[in-house]
């Protein structure tokens, strides 16, 4: 097989591979976007780990919104000049860098009764697992505190996983199609 083809093979397993470790998760669960029920959205952030190529969907009514901003905006709910705004009611966002995405409903009232979400995607596989209390240096006021104890992760109702076989599995199969399709 000549190089062209090889590359093209080696860039669509590529592609495939970054699909498969792709999530989805409706934001909020089967409640999704809303003010009403009371959902903690801080603690739904919480029992996932998000990782860059996901997607979030905000499923919400007329009488909501999404908005995209910036740490300060987010604790202080100022929506005056959001990073972007989304108003379909199913919202889907890719989660396209590590660190922290700062969304809430830009209705009045709305932010202050809860209704905003941290999606924080780990900067690297230590930022995922909780870290070891130690007594022999005093917290850090610069970094939120982490869980004692790991929350379980999303049931299968809300996050839709795209892997339908592991990557050792695709691997083989990529494989075998160039060894055998292309030889």
């Amino acid at each position: 097989m000549d190089l062209g083809k090889r590359a093209v093979v080696l860039m669509l397993a590529m592609a495939l591979f970054r699909m498969i470790d792709a999530a989805v998760y409706k934001v909020g669960d089967s409640a999704g976007w809303t003010t009403i029920g009371n959902v903690d959205y801080k603690q739904w952030a919480a029992t996932k780990t998000f990782q860059v190529g996901d997607t979030i969907v905000f499923k919400y009514s007329q009488f909501h919104n999404v908005m995209r901003v910036t740490h300060a905006m987010y604790k202080a709910c100022n929506a005056s000049a959001p990073l972007a705004t989304y108003t379909t009611g199913n919202d889907s966002i890719t989660l396209k860098t590590r660190g922290h995405h700062f969304f809430f409903c830009g209705v009045p009232g709305h932010c202050q009764a809860g209704q905003k979400v941290d999606i924080n995607v780990p900067r690297n596989e230590e930022d995922m697992a909780p870290t070891p209390a130690s007594s022999s240096s005093p917290p850090s006021t610069l970094s939120p505190p982490v869980p004692a104890a790991r929350v379980p992760g999303p049931s299968p109702s809300s996050a839709i996983l795209f892997k339908p076989f592991g990557k050792l599995a695709l691997t083989v199969a990529v494989l075998g199609t160039f060894v055998f399709n292309f030889a």
